[in-house]
């Protein structure tokens, strides 16, 4: 949340990141767009384990931040500390490596390779990592095993139902077992039994693998749902 509202001055803000408490540490963080200030100096503190969810009206900043938390984009000012790792002081290829390895995401539009099959999908962040072809094929079958997917293993995307597809791609953020996955309105193209049970996987699997999550949305009563609820307006967290 808000560091001013969670009662930490810049000192204990800074002391609470060095003793490592924390997942994620995002300090004094502005992005513009042009003359577009979209975030505004967001603090954030989220802690190993935890799910937040964050939600706003659309421009609020969400996806912005998500992105800048995840290293797709690059914050004009401020800090983000991941797992211990200043991301922006990275390398590009060390930065590369890093996402790729201790970041999953999960998107609103899955994003999955259509001629590959769900396995081949789930496996592809494993081989970037360079990561043996048996042992990615083993894990992945038994992270598809874990999402109720084992016999549609073989089936490409076109072959499955919107949730099948979005459960894939979540196994694929799981590949490399990453500290954090990040999830942009993950339920958002999906019937409302689908979303509550996508957001249900999201506690089975913290709790399974102990990772940290921060979902995007605009479902109210799915964001209810998450440790925390975080609320955007004008590239601040107000609440």
């Amino acid at each position: 949340m808000d560091l001013q509202k969670r009662g930490y001055k810049d000192f204990n803000f800074l002391n609470f990141a060095v003793q490592g408490y924390s997942m994620i540490i995002a300090h004094n963080i502005h992005k513009s767009f042009g003359p577009l200030k979209v975030l505004k100096g967001i603090n954030l503190v989220v802690e190993k384990g935890e799910i937040i969810s964050i939600v706003g009206a659309s421009g609020a900043g969400k996806s912005t931040l998500l992105h800048i938390l995840g290293t797709l984009d690059k914050a004009d000012s401020g800090s983000v500390e991941l797992n211990g790792i200043r991301v922006q002081e990275l390398s590009e290829r060390k930065l590369s490596d890093f996402r790729n390895r201790q970041i999953g995401f999960v998107f609103q539009f899955h994003h999955l390779l259509p001629e590959f099959t769900a396995l081949e999908n789930v496996c592809i962040p494993a081989f970037i990592a360079k990561h043996g072809k048996s042992e990615s094929i083993k894990k992945a079958m038994e992270l598809l095993d874990i999402m109720n997917l084992g016999e549609r293993a073989g089936h490409k995307p076109s072959e499955l139902s919107g949730g099948e597809q979005q459960r894939v791609a979540v196994a694929r953020a799981l590949m490399n077992n990453p500290a954090v996955i990040l999830a942009d309105e993950p339920s958002g193209n999906l019937d409302s039994a689908s979303a509550v049970e996508l957001h249900k996987l999201f506690f089975r699997l913290r709790d399974m693998f102990r990772q940290t999550y921060i979902i995007v949305t605009h479902n109210l009563d799915l964001a209810d749902m998450a440790d925390r609820k975080l609320t955007m307006k004008d590239g601040l967290i107000v609440l």
